[in-house]
């Protein structure tokens, strides 16, 4: 049987026919869709967890119970689960332990760009990277294999292509005949004490020159000869456009790209009279090629930065580009957020309070976007309290009152309760805003534990955020309704005043969020165009539902609309025009 399957839908499905029993992940684009694909195999245990480390330490406890386990996230995750992973090589397995890791070249929905072949390597731990649908399914599969069988968690790297792109996958049966899972104690294995670590550490070194060996006569490592006038090292990806862009190079096209099969690579070289290595990112497989004495092409012609695309290695190799059908240039069309989105009236009122705003990472980093121009730092996830902290302790008194953290409901109970912790411990002045919409929204709408919902649908308890945060020693905490401009901004300003430590806490969810009793669309609103002056001021929120229609004599005299499809009746546009020309539409 076939099926059409994005990466990430095949990715699922090789886990289901692994014989998988516990998938665990925080969602994080490109890698959501994976663990949104293994609820629909109910024999995988399917979970989002708070955060990354968190999610792999449930793989972990089910591998060491005996289970095959899954764990996924996007590259910036490894940076939070880089503590379990590192010592986990050095443990090993009882079941096979995927841990899979989309990257995002070009940085499409991330802050960074980071290159995940890099921890593979620092962790000493197997790296597979498909390039297809049909090898993200079959890669899943082998990497639980090796995982058994060479005692070591393995790591398979999408990227943002491989992950949403489609192809044709034949799909297989689930496998039958796995060890029943069970306990079994085994610390001299498990417990990594030092005594214990340092006898591990040379299996680990052993496995991998065994996998580099075995890996010159696996076939997914596999040599095309065409051309012998050049030849090409790649991966992933990189390999759709090589073969695209140059059909007669002889290729090494790499499956597992760590640890490299350093037979087949000095076979490879032997072959061809050049020697090429196409590869988006950092020169990873080229400096290693290069360490093994081989004379090799690569960055000097391809960019360290953004994502391979068939015109850029046209242009590397000084190949003609296809003559262009487009239209011309299309305009922009930067994010913004939705119309009704509850975040925007909060950082009105901090643009209008002039406060420095440390940010976090979610759909509120858009407060940073014009008009609304309200955030002034964004690193990483949970980063935003500590940050705060941090510019309290150097600034004058005056102007800590400015300082004001924003974090929204999951990426606080991610990474930011500990920031809010020690805020409160070292008694930072700072104020802490979470933007509370009851879901993870960025990435696509996830449950969190705060919403009270399971990855698969079930009730569960739900964190209280107020409660939690008392919990902390929190003395001074504001719950607020975002929608009312007047009562956001007045609260937000009475706490900034403050000497210790408050936190003000929003209480509208999410416009597009997935469950209709939590959200209701309020009445359409419309532009009375009759009072309407032209002063603008209703464009200051930024909202995508109101347009501004030029005059008909084509002065630059003009009136706001409202676009009724889009329109969520928030009321904060309302609540700016001085004029009264918005309301409930008749």
């Amino acid at each position: 049987m076939r099926e059409i399957l994005s990466g990430n839908e095949a990715i699922a499905r090789g886990a289901f026919e692994a014989g998988c029993l516990v998938a665990c992940a925080y969602p994080g684009t490109p890698s959501t869709e994976i663990l949104e694909n293994t609820i629909s195999y109910k024999e995988i245990d399917s979970s989002w967890a708070p955060n990354e480390k968190v999610a792999l330490e449930v793989a972990i406890g089910a591998s060491f119970g005996g289970g095959r386990a899954l764990c996924t996230m996007k590259h910036v995750g490894v940076n939070v689960a880089a503590d379990p992973l590192f010592t986990l090589a050095y443990t090993g397995v009882r079941g096979g332990l995927v841990l899979v890791v989309a990257d995002d070249p070009e940085m499409h929905s991330s802050q960074n760009e980071q290159d995940s072949r890099n921890y593979a390597r620092f962790a000493k731990v197997p790296m597979l990277e498909p390039a297809d649908s049909q090898e993200c399914k079959d890669f899943t599969r082998l990497a639980f294999e090796l995982s058994e069988q060479y005692d070591t968690p393995v790591m398979l790297r999408s990227c943002t292509r491989i992950s949403h792109g489609k192809s044709i996958v034949e799909l297989g049966e689930r496998v039958t005949g796995l060890p029943e899972p069970r306990l079994e104690k085994n610390p001299a294995k498990l417990v990594m004490l030092p005594g214990n670590a340092r006898v591990r550490h040379p299996l680990v070194e052993k496995s991998l020159l065994e996998l580099s060996e075995a890996g010159s006569a696996m076939p997914l490592n596999r040599l095309e000869l065409r051309d012998p006038s050049i030849g090409i090292i790649t991966s992933g990806v990189c390999y759709q456009y090589v073969r695209e862009v140059l059909p007669e190079a002889s290729t090494l096209k790499l499956g597992m790209v760590h640890p490299l099969p350093q037979s087949l690579i000095r076979d490879f070289a032997s072959r061809v009279d050049k020697l090429y290595v196409v590869e988006e990112l950092d020169p990873f497989i080229e400096q290693q090629v290069r360490a093994m004495g081989i004379v090799a092409t690569g960055k000097e012609i391809i960019s360290l930065c953004g994502e391979m695309t068939p015109g850029r290695l046209r242009n590397a190799f000084g190949l003609p580009q296809p003559v262009a059908t487009s239209p011309g240039k299309l305009p922009g069309r930067p994010p913004n957020m939705c119309p009704g989105c509850p975040h925007r009236g909060v950082f009105f009122a901090l643009n209008q309070l002039k406060a420095y705003v440390t940010g976090d990472i979610g759909c509120y980093t858009l407060g940073f976007m014009p008009p609304l121009s309200a955030m002034d730092t964004c690193v990483c996830m949970g980063a935003s309290i500590g940050m705060a902290t941090g510019v309290t302790k150097v600034v004058s008194d005056e102007e800590k009152k400015k300082v004001v953290a924003v974090i929204g409901d999951s990426t606080f109970l991610h990474t930011g309760i500990n920031g809010l912790m020690d805020m409160v411990y070292n008694n930072s002045p700072a104020t802490v805003v979470i933007l509370d919409n009851s879901i993870t929204a960025m990435t696509g709408r996830q449950d969190n534990p705060a919403t009270g919902f399971t990855l698969m649908d079930d009730p569960a308890h739900a964190v209280n955020i107020p409660l939690l945060c008392k919990a902390l020693g929190v003395k001074n905490i504001r719950i607020i309704n975002p929608l009312d401009l007047e009562e956001t901004k007045r609260v937000i300003a009475e706490e900034m005043e403050r000497s210790e430590t408050s936190v003000v806490i929003t209480n509208k969810p999410c416009v597009l969020i997935k469950r209709e009793d939590v959200f209701l669309k309020g009445p359409v609103y419309a532009v009375d165009t009759e009072a309407c002056t032209g002063c603008r001021a209703c464009l200051k929120i930024g909202c995508p539902a109101i347009e501004w229609r030029p005059a008909a004599d084509g002065s630059k005299k003009g009136k706001a609309w409202i676009d009724p499809l889009l329109c969520t009746g928030c009321d904060v546009c309302r609540q700016l025009c001085k004029f009264d020309a918005i309301g409930s539409e008749k």
